[in-house]
């Protein structure tokens, strides 16, 4: 049990820094967002302006994998800007009151 303390340490510092970065947090967000809207037009364009057979199914999948990856990043992004900084004041506050007066 006494090893978990500095990985969850280690965690909690790294979840800290990310929520501390709000301008890295919202370019993460759009990033993703763009990531996203470009998957789904592939999977679009493959839908209805590409004919032959196997090559819409690649160009298909390959946006599903774009579409994917944008999910995650938007996720992540969305997820720093909000409830890490919401936990970043929450802890804030737990650290303020260990200080003697």
């Amino acid at each position: 049990m006494k090893h978990l303390k500095p990985t969850w340490q280690k965690i909690r510092t790294l979840l800290k820094r990310r929520a501390d970065n709000p301008k890295e947090n919202f370019m993460l967000l759009l990033i993703g967002f763009g990531v996203f809207m470009l998957g789904l037009l592939m999977i679009g364009y493959a839908q209805y302006f590409i004919w032959h057979a196997m090559v819409a199914e690649l160009v298909a999948l390959a946006g599903l994998i774009l579409l994917i990856g944008g999910m995650i990043l938007a996720a992540v992004g969305y997820i720093s800007l909000s409830v890490l900084r919401i936990l970043r004041f929450l802890d804030s506050d737990d650290d303020n009151t260990n200080t003697p007066s």
